[in-house]
C-alpha cells in the first residue's frame, strides 16, 4: 500500500499543467523550455537559446524539459532570467536595449514594456524632428528601402506607356469639345 502511494505522488509531481503565464504572456505548458521562450515578444530564437542553456547551467533546469511541468519556484528562477540575463552572463549583445536613452544602461525588454518603449522612441524622434521619426510620422519607409515601386498606400495608379499617353491625349481633347 505504501509503494502505490509513492507511485501517485510522484506521477502527481510530473503531470504538467495546461497554461503557464510567464512575462504577462499565457504559454501552452507542453512547450519545450527554448520554444516557450520564443513565444514571448522581445526573446527571438537566439535569445531563447542561450536562456535555455543558461538555466540548464545556471539554474539546474533541463532544456528538454516541459514549462508546464516546472514548479513554481523553477518559473520564477525563469522570470527573473528574463528580465536581467546579464545578471546571469547573457551576453551583452544579444540585450535588446542596449545604452538606453533615458538611463544609459544595457536591459532586455519584453512584452508590454517593449512595446512601450519603441514607441517612445518613435514619439522622440518626432519631436526632435530626425529624419527617421518624420519618416515614421507620415508612414514612409524608414530604412532605406526604395518606394517608387512598393510601399505604397492610398489610391492605385496605373501605369501607361507613352505610346498608350500619346494615344490617349486627344481622346481627352475629343470630349470637352
Amino acid at each position: 500500500m505504501m509503494a502505490e502511494e509513492k507511485r501517485h505522488f510522484k506521477n502527481e509531481d510530473k503531470r504538467a499543467t495546461s497554461i503557464i503565464r510567464i512575462a504577462g504572456r499565457d504559454i501552452d505548458g507542453k512547450l519545450k523550455i527554448e520554444d516557450a521562450l520564443r513565444r514571448i515578444k522581445g526573446i527571438g530564437s537566439a535569445m531563447a537559446h542561450a536562456m535555455a542553456f543558461t538555466a540548464d547551467k545556471k539554474l539546474s533546469i533541463p532544456p528538454t524539459s516541459e514549462i508546464g511541468a516546472l514548479n513554481e519556484k523553477q518559473i520564477a528562477q525563469i522570470e527573473g532570467l528574463i528580465k536581467e540575463p546579464s545578471k546571469y552572463a547573457i551576453p551583452q549583445f544579444m540585450l535588446n536595449r542596449r545604452k538606453d536613452f533615458e538611463t544609459g544602461k544595457d536591459a532586455h525588454v519584453v512584452g508590454n514594456d517593449l512595446i512601450f518603449s519603441v514607441r517612445q522612441d518613435i514619439t522622440r524622434g518626432a519631436s526632435l524632428r530626425t529624419l527617421v521619426g518624420s519618416r515614421h510620422q507620415h508612414g514612409q519607409k524608414v530604412r532605406g528601402q526604395h518606394t517608387r515601386s512598393t510601399g505604397r498606400t492610398g489610391a492605385t495608379v496605373g501605369v501607361m506607356k507613352k505610346a498608350a499617353k500619346a494615344g490617349a491625349a486627344p481622346k481627352a481633347e475629343d470630349k470637352k469639345k
